[in-house]
């Protein structure tokens, strides 16, 4: 007794030709998941270098520089004009 099966047709076989396959969903899970995690990680250890701080924390105000400190006339692209 020979068996067919026969190609289901409609909605449900339109939406499983159409979507990712698994692996993709999957793959893209974890990448998620451990951009994530190092988010956390790198917002919990503060900043990388001393000295460094958020942009909530200048002194220098909305769109101002915090470049008070530096000579920009003392370079040998940047002297007298």
């Amino acid at each position: 007794m020979d068996e067919f099966r026969h190609s289901s047709s409609g909605v449900g076989a339109v939406l499983r030709r159409c979507a990712p396959p698994p692996a993709l969903c999957g793959f893209l899970l974890l990448l998620a998941l451990m951009f994530t995690v190092s988010y956390a990680i790198g917002a919990a250890s503060g900043p990388v270098a001393p000295g460094m701080h958020g942009t909530g924390t200048s002194g220098a105000g909305a769109g101002g520089s915090d470049m008070d400190d530096m000579d920009m006339g003392s370079g040998r692209n940047g002297g007298d004009r």
